[in-house]
């Protein structure tokens, strides 16, 4: 159940594409759980702002899993979807990451690189060997650019686009990410979410052909907050 209504939570919106700061409870697309997904919430906002009779379009460019919050971009127009989609494909689409880790890495910076395969019954990732059946190479950085007393914040920008990818991948390098139980931390957050968070996207406008930065404002959670206001040097908001 979202905690706002969808209007606040979008962080840009023109004729052609709509960013939403996703929070922890959404789905982008409908699933089992039968909930509505923010595909259908968005279609309604847009119907009801714009007055638009019939069926409205909205393309997903791209996912987050429930439990993480953060950007993610709808297409408005299949002109726009089909670009934004070529556009991910080519890796011209930047995003960059926040998760919070109680396990520091064991460098401050670096590179990892995995051959991940997906069960899709257990809706989990493994780490395989390179020669696995169905194993894909999963690519992504990570810094360490903050810590608390107990705690410490990555900075992960992705290079590759797999399966759960940073919430294996970091679980694999020792650090699981703090509430993901799937990956390996002991213990869950209060209503199921995990610390990480989708907090910057960067591209070409598919349509206007001009940079578009966006931030995404933290969850409402004290470590992300406080983590957040030692680390927002520029506008949360492009």
């Amino acid at each position: 159940m979202r905690k706002s209504s969808i209007d606040q939570d979008i962080l840009f919106e023109d004729n052609h594409l709509i960013v939403l700061n996703k929070q922890a409870s959404d789905i982008v697309q409908g699933d089992i759980t039968g909930d509505a997904p923010l595909s259908d919430i968005l279609k309604q906002y847009i119907k009801t702002k714009y007055q638009k009779p019939g069926d409205v379009f909205l393309g997903v460019v791209h996912r987050l899993d429930r439990p993480v919050s953060g950007a993610v971009i709808f297409a408005r127009t299949s002109k726009a979807l089909s670009r934004l989609n070529i556009m991910l494909r080519d890796g011209e689409i930047s995003k960059t990451y926040w998760a919070i880790v109680k396990n520091p890495p064991p460098q401050q910076e670096g590179d990892l690189t995995n051959y991940l395969k997906r069960n899709e019954e257990k809706n989990k990732s493994f780490v395989v060997e390179k020669k696995m059946a169905g194993a894909q190479q999963a690519s992504l950085h990570y810094r360490v650019i903050d810590q608390s007393d107990r705690y410490y914040l990555l900075e992960v920008k992705l290079l590759t686009g797999r399966h759960h990818q940073i919430r294996v991948q970091l679980s694999a390098l020792g650090c699981p990410i703090k509430g993901d139980l799937k990956y390996g931390y002991p213990r869950s957050n209060p209503g199921g979410f995990i610390h990480l968070h989708a907090r910057r996207l960067e591209f070409t406008h598919p349509v206007r052909k001009e940079p578009v930065v966006i931030y995404a404002p933290v969850p409402d959670d004290p470590l992300w907050r406080f983590f957040q206001e030692r680390n927002s040097p520029q506008p949360l908001k492009s």
